[in-house]
């Protein structure tokens, strides 16, 4: 002989915010949780001095996030107070370059890549931004 009969969480009193609830945790989850998108640094961290005062810097920028809009990437190496656009590789969907000048007397140089898009959402599109650590590289004689 049973004393209670235990009812599944949707057959409690107030069934019906039961569903909307779990439909709502549900939609978060898929909105929010799953999204990613990381930059990856690809400039070694130490080159020889080059003659022309001219290095390359490149990255890669890696997102699962489905609304994002491929097409609206634009990426910039961020070094100071200076910002210089990056172009894409070639042969690469994900990847970045950029030539930059470096003054003869810096053997180090504090950087970082800034990625700006346009992400796809309810209503408009918005704007959406990643900021990568910073890197060092270090120019040798």
């Amino acid at each position: 002989m049973h004393l209670y009969k235990a009812d599944g969480p949707c057959k409690a009193r107030g069934s019906m915010k039961c569903p909307f609830a779990l439909s709502l945790l549900a939609t978060t989850l898929l909105l929010t949780g799953c999204a990613t998108t990381t930059i990856t640094n690809l400039t070694p961290r130490q080159l020889s001095r080059s003659a022309s005062g001219f290095y390359t810097f490149e990255a890669a920028l890696d997102s699962n996030q489905q609304a994002l809009r491929k097409d609206s990437v634009e990426p910039r190496v961020l070094i100071g107070t200076e910002s210089y656009p990056m172009r894409p590789a070639l042969m690469l969907s994900n990847r970045w370059e950029a030539l930059i000048p470096v003054p003869p007397t810096n053997r180090v140089v504090y950087y970082r890549y800034k990625f700006d898009y346009v992400v796809n959402r309810f209503g408009s599109p918005g704007g959406g931004s990643k900021l990568s650590d910073q890197y060092q590289l270090r120019i040798s004689e």
